[in-house]
């Protein structure tokens, strides 16, 4: 099965939610800044996530964002700290 590498990005000024997200976030990806993951899932874990994320962000309060990245833009990023980006397969496509 095909993984994707997303990289999430949230802003949500309810430490209650944002507390709550970060914690569905660990159980798909790395925490790489606060309010940033770095995740690489198949689809069926990619659905779970964005649904178990769903059920605890207020869509009119808070904001979300996934970004796809494909496996070139992975292999170009850079980081100033310890390699925390996730490594994609070279036969995988990420779209």
């Amino acid at each position: 099965m095909q993984k994707q590498f997303v990289l999430i990005v949230y802003d949500i000024s309810n430490d209650k939610r944002r507390t709550k997200l970060h914690n569905v976030l660990l159980d798909f990806g790395t925490p790489v800044q606060y309010s940033v993951f770095e995740c690489l899932l198949d689809e069926k874990n990619l659905s779970k996530m964005k649904k178990a994320s769903a059920r605890v962000i207020r869509p009119k309060k808070d904001h979300v964002r996934y970004y796809y990245l494909c496996a070139e833009c992975v292999s170009k990023t850079e980081t100033t700290r310890k390699e925390e980006v996730h490594s994609v397969e070279p036969n995988t496509l990420v779209v």
